[in-house]
This record gives C-alpha cells, structure tokens and sequence, in this order.
C-alpha cells in the first residue's frame, strides 16, 4: 500500500503539486494519466525515493519494495542473460528460466541473450532494464513510459504479463487503450493535484468533465447572485432605513466565495492541411527489394503495392524487421536494390520519423525552423501552429539547441502541419505525446483527406486509421488487404499462436492441415472478401451520396418553379420545368444503380460470411 499525502512541489516558479494526495491500496494497479510537463514522471520520482518534494508524505509499510524503470543505462555483466539473471532473488542457476521466459517475452532472441548488453540499442538496453524490474519482483512497480521501445508482439506480452501482477503498479503511458488493459485505477494529475477513479480512462475524464462544467454553472450562478446583492447594496445604503437590511446582505456577501474562472489546459490541437490530388495513386510500389551490406538477409523482398489517395495503410512488426527502412525507401531517402518506386508528380509528400530530429537546425529558433518549410506563412500563421504545438507566446523563440527530444519532435510535427501534403508517412508519431495529444492526432488523421502510411505499435490507433496493413512477419513483409483486428482472427502473430482451432464440427473444417495452414487459408479469404467488397461498397457510398445531392436539387428546383409560376413568367417556368425534369431523370437511373449494386453486395457479402463462417467455427 502507498500513501501520498499533501505533496507540494515546485521548480522555480512553476507549481505542479499543491496539497495533492494519492492512495494505492493493496492489488491495485494504476494508470497515471496527465499533460505534458504536469509531473507525472516527477511523482513516480518521488515515489522512488529519486527526488525530494518541498512538502508532504510518502508513506509505504515497513518492507515494503518499489521498483522503478529508469531509463539510465549501467551494466556490470557480459551477457543479456547474466544481467537479467543478476536481478533474481533467488538461485541465477535455478531460476534462469524466469529470465529467459521474460526476455523472449520482451523481444530477444535466444542468440541475442547471450551478447554484451551494451552492443545493444538503447531501446533494447531499456529492455533489459524492464526485465531486470520484473525479475526482483518488488511490491510495486513504477512504469514511466514502458511501451515506448517496445514493438506491438512484446508490449502485448507484456500487457498480459501485468494484468497478472500480483502487488501493485503505477503505469505512465501514451497508449491509452495498454492503459485500460492493465490498470484497474486511472488517475489525472488536474490543477495541481491527483484525482484518482476505479475504472478507465474514459470513466476518469468524462467524470473531471462532468465536475468542470458542474464548477462552472455554480460559478456563474454565484457570480450572479454576488452581482445582485452588490446592486442592492448599492442602491440602498445610502437610505437610513434600509439600513438594517443592507448591513444583513452585506455579511451574507462576505460569506459567498467567490470561485475563480478555470483556466483551460494546453494540448496539441492538430489539423493536417491536404493538398488535393487529381490523380488515384499518389505511390505505386512494385516488386521492390532492399537490404543492408552487412544483413545476412534482405528486409524488404518482392513487396509491391499501389497507395490510393485516401487510403490508410498501417505497417506493423517486430522491431528490427524493416518498417521504418520502408518508409525511408518511400520518402525516397534509401533507394531500393531492385523494383520501382513510382512517385506522381502531384504527390506532395509529408514524412516524420523520430530520427529526423537529427536534421533541425540547432541554431534556428522553433519559430524559424517551422518558417522556412513554407516561406507563404505568415508570422502569425507560424505562431498559431507553434500554439498548436503548445511552444506559446516566447515559447517559440526558443532555440533548437535547448529543446528536449520530445520537444524536437513536436517541432517536426509543427513543420509537417506547415506543409499541405496528400500523402503522409508518420513513423511512430506518438512517442513524447500525452494522452490527450494522442487521441487528437488520431481524430486528425481520421479526418485528412489525403492518404496516410503510418508505424505505430498503438493497436488503438490501429483499429481507428487503418483499412489494410503491411505485415513485417515471416521471411517477408506482405500487403493484408484487411483491418488490423481481421488479422489478429485469421493471422495473428507468430509468436502467439496457441495451437489448433477446436470445431465442433470436423467434416466443415476446410483444411486437414497445419494452424498455420489454416490462417492463411481464412487470411486469403478475408482478402479475397476485401478486394471484392470494398469497390461495391465505394460504389454504393457513392451512389447515396449522389442520390442525396439530386434529392435536394429536386426540391430546389420545384421551388424556383413555385416562385416562377406565381410570377406567371412563361420562359421561366420551361426552363425550370426541363431542369427539373433532367434531374429526376438521373435521381431514377442513380436510385435504379444503387438498387442493382446494393442487391450485389448483400448477395456476395451473404456467400462471403458463410464460408468466413467456416473458419470460424
């Protein structure tokens, strides 16, 4: 159990806990949810012991152990192995499974536990810093960010491995929906202190919603009645025998507490501007193949695609299998070893990768660096977006040079806003953003009306964006013509596959063979449902939006005919009546297509569910 109680912290004059206070009782596991900058690693700091607040009390029982993830890197034994080993409290020879259960969980190879941690990334140092945490087993765990380096398969492991947890974990993460799945608390820190629900994060804000516009009605109804018993104050008090009276409303006054206005909270606001395209494949790639000298195999091999101008592709896989090299080969910064790749010359292409942070000029202020991406700007069209980016007022004079890495990618994001684009290449955008920063990006990128290629290992920002993924699994990445959770049914991941599929009826079963010869089976059919489907449902999207524009030109049209008839003008009323009579000509033949399409796709979406139906037995 841990008890915060009234915590104050300060640093300068910026005030982050005022009188805050926090309860984690026994079992329990939180989400710890909040704006950049808030102070929520600062409390897991605290909480560890790392830094010290100006008031207040942490309190645990007595043996009671906290670990902590941190991102400082120091090894003292030559293997993966042996260092997570070093972490059990137990015998390393007895117990050593537990180590390498937890590092394949985490993404290592059984070659890569036994080299030097430090000829290691530092993403995969972290790691092992995780599995160090998770192996001593302390009473509570103190997660800042543990997702950020970790691919989609190992934080899904790593997801299952927390709701088991048995003490008591406060989590910091920018994946809301790994959040919700491991915790069974969320709490905000809001103005200053902790507000802390059972439940998720969608619970917790919209209860802080429901009390700031319950705050607000009581303030304005205060207000009001403060401001009428000011007028009747003033009006009487000059009169002696009023007196009595006014001297009574003027210690019911002084009774009234005035509430003070709530400020509103920064957050990113974003807005991709698109450039229309004429064309309908901004990127068409073809049979294309790259790979490192020193890579005994390739990472890209044979992989060909055609990007439509709205699509939404989601490239996912383990770490290290090439996605990123994808998007580099895309944005035209690697060329491939053979195949094309055919960019339009309307193609206006906006491409962020956390590696390009690399490329900003030190000596530029925020303000310039957005500047000179699109000279068009004007001053205060560059302030407004380095607003949305929440660098305000002088924030944005502020050189490159002292920003941290996640401020310089905020930068990055505020140049690709500048920039009108139809075609979006993101490489995990959500690193350094806050929750709310999160689910505003999404609900930008779900509105763009250009095409978007995005790697992410947010399975929720997945299922919102994305119609059809590259799959980086198996000795080459391939194009899944379906949703994220359409191939978590009929693929799934290799490293979760949990055996044969029970039916209950054999004979239907359509293949006799392997699991993974049954996925495929079922993946190819879902593809085949989505190559089929998906132009007849455009077709019939289409026809209804038609059929919704020509309805209300029919109305319009017999208005102006009303109008010209009560006018008596003849040529008027011909011309108007041949308009109106071309249009209910095309509202029946689109009402007629419609019908047709519409019978297809119920027909083949029928005969597709069936023999989906199959499989899933």
């Amino acid at each position: 159990m841990l008890q915060i109680s009234n915590l104050e912290k300060h640093f300068g004059e910026r005030e982050l806990f005022t009188g805050a206070t926090l309860t984690v009782n026994s079992g329990e596991r939180v989400a710890l949810f909040g704006r950049n900058g808030s102070g929520k690693s600062t409390l897991l700091k605290i909480i560890a012991g790392e830094e010290t607040p100006d008031k207040g009390d942490v309190s645990t029982p007595r043996g009671y152990r906290i670990g902590y993830l941190k991102q400082h890197l120091s090894f003292s034994h030559p293997t993966v192995y042996e260092e997570a080993c070093s972490a059990l409290s137990g015998d390393p020879v007895a117990e050593g499974y537990k180590a390498q259960i937890v590092l394949n969980g985490l993404g290592f190879t059984d070659d890569e536990l036994f080299v030097s941690p430090t000829s290691l990334s530092g993403g995969f140092q972290i790691r092992i810093n995780l599995a160090k945490l998770i192996l001593s087993e302390p009473n509570m765990l103190l997660l800042d960010e543990p997702t950020n380096y970790l691919d989609i398969v190992s934080m899904r492991w790593l997801e299952r491995f927390l709701c088991t947890w048995e003490g008591e974990i406060i989590v910091i993460s920018h994946d809301r929906s790994f959040c919700d799945e491991v915790s069974t608390h969320s709490a905000l820190i809001y103005r200053s202190g902790i507000r802390k629900i059972q439940g998720d994060s969608e619970k917790l804000f919209s209860r802080i919603s429901e009390d700031e516009e319950l705050y607000e009605r009581t303030r304005l109804n205060r207000e009001k009645e403060i401001k009428r018993m000011e007028s009747f104050i003033n009006r009487f008090k000059a009169k002696a025998s009023k007196a009595t009276v006014v001297q009574s409303r003027v210690k019911q006054l002084a009774k009234i507490e005035k509430l003070d206005e709530l400020s509103s909270e920064a957050t990113l606001d974003f807005e991709f501007v698109h450039s229309p395209f004429p064309g309908r494949f901004p990127i068409e790639v073809k049979n294309i193949s790259f790979g490192y000298p020193n890579s005994p195999h390739p990472l890209v091999s044979d992989l060909s695609f055609s990007l439509k101008k709205d699509d939404r592709i989601g490239v996912i896989g383990k770490n290290g299998r090439g996605k990123s090299t994808l998007l580099k080969l895309l944005a035209d910064e690697l060329k491939p070893l053979s195949g094309e790749i055919a960019v339009s010359p309307n193609t206006k292409l906006s491409f962020f990768a956390q590696t390009n942070t690399n490329r900003l000029n030190l000596s530029n202020t925020i303000e310039n660096e957005i500047q000179q991406v699109n000279q068009m700007l004007s001053r205060t069209a560059v302030r407004a977006i380095c607003g949305c980016m929440m660098f305000e007022g002088d924030d944005a004079l502020k050189k490159i040079s002292v920003l941290s890495g996640g401020e310089r990618s905020r930068v990055l994001l505020g140049k690709i806003l500048a920039s009108p684009s139809n075609v979006l290449l993101l490489d995990e955008p959500t690193n350094h953003l806050d929750v709310e920063s999160v689910m505003a990006m999404t609900d930008a990128l779900e509105t763009f009306e250009g095409a978007v290629i995005i790697v992410t290992h947010s399975e929720d920002m997945l299922r919102r964006t994305a119609n059809r993924l590259i799959v980086f699994q198996g000795d080459a990445p391939f194009v899944f013509e379906g949703t994220y959770d359409e191939f978590l049914d009929s693929i799934g991941w290799e490293e979760e596959d949990s055996g044969p599929k029970k039916s209950s009826n054999k004979s239907s079963k359509p293949s006799s063979g392997s699991e993974r010869d049954f996925k495929r089976e079922k993946a190819e059919l879902l593809q085949e449902r989505s190559r089929v489907l998906t132009p007849l449902k455009d077709e019939v999207s289409r026809l209804e939006k038609r059929i919704g524009q020509l309805e209300q030109d029919v109305t319009a049209h017999q208005d102006k005919l009303a109008k010209l008839s009560s006018k008596s003008d003849g040529v008027g009323i011909a011309q108007a009546a041949q308009a109106l009579a071309a249009v209910k000509t095309e509202l029946e033949q689109m009402v007629q297509s419609w019908e047709s399409i519409s019978g297809e796709l119920e027909e083949k979406e029928k005969g597709f569910n069936e023999r989906v139906a199959v499989y899933e037995k």
